[in-house]
């Protein structure tokens, strides 16, 4: 069993700060190196998994079961 570690205030702080102030454009600089069509596929496996994320949420409110998964075409 591990123990966690807790990071000292000041190292969290600036941590976030450097995502508040970079993270952003990491996504940006990714897309434009990207070709249209990767551009494309990233987009559908988002699209997927947010369609997929949502369906669960919904059948987990109504107390049903994930249904089976749709074969690959």
């Amino acid at each position: 069993m591990s123990m966690k570690k807790r990071m000292p205030p000041e190292v969290l702080e600036y941590l976030r700060s450097m995502g508040k102030a970079y993270g952003k454009k990491g996504g940006k600089a990714s897309a434009e190196n990207m070709t249209p069509a990767q551009r494309s596929a990233r987009a559908k496996k988002a699209s997927t998994a947010a369609a997929e994320k949502r369906t669960a949420e919904r059948l987990a409110r109504e107390g049903k079961t994930k249904p089976a998964k749709r074969p690959a075409k």
